[in-house]
């Protein structure tokens, strides 16, 4: 300490007085900065992440319809028999909307002809889809004969998204499924 000088001029190399009180916190300039950096940052993730949405509701769609297709060929083998699987619009209706596989799912024990479920009994329902648009190239129902093959009921799911995104599944005449994925079909 120097001589003649206090104690508090010691320690803040500053006259004795009131201190000035010292504020935590952002200037309005910062504030300014860190909103513009959210923005920009905003704007590029967007639509990344809505191009990541749509890509999981086309494989969310892929795998409802693969699992319908599995489940009916794997009870058709089990049980020696024809299972058939269609798009049913509401829980009561007698036959099926053969135009919007966005439907809930069923698949049914017997032939369901041009989509009639009256003569058939009812194995699984599998929920339907409010996203992507779901068409199929053929005007009858996807039907397993009793050794798994879908012979004479073969054909393509289309899968349509938002943004573009697309995928189909391929139904085989061996009743095997294999899907494609295409960007801007739809």
């Amino acid at each position: 300490m120097q001589p003649g000088a206090t104690e508090g001029q010691y320690l803040t190399e500053k006259s004795c007085g009131l201190a000035k009180a010292h504020h935590a916190g952002f200037t309005l300039i910062e504030l300014l900065v860190a909103l513009a950096v959210l923005v920009i940052m905003a704007t590029v993730a967007v639509p990344g992440f809505q191009r990541m949405m749509a890509r999981n509701e086309v494989a969310a769609e892929v795998m409802r319809i693969r699992t319908a297709l599995a489940v009916a060929r794997n009870t058709a083998v089990t049980r020696r028999t024809t299972i058939s699987v269609c798009p049913r619009p509401t829980p009561s209706s007698t036959s099926c909307d053969l135009t919007d596989w966005s439907h809930p799912i069923v698949v049914v024990l017997g032939q369901a002809p041009s989509g009639d479920l009256t003569d058939t009994r009812l194995l699984k329902v599998l929920a339907g889809s409010a996203g992507p648009d779901v068409s199929f190239n053929r005007a009858y129902p996807v039907r397993f004969q009793a050794n798994g093959w879908s012979r004479g009921h073969n054909g393509t799911f289309t899968i349509c998204a938002r943004n573009g995104n697309s995928a189909s599944v391929v139904i085989s005449n061996m009743g095997k499924t294999r899907t494609t994925h295409h960007a801007d079909e739809c």
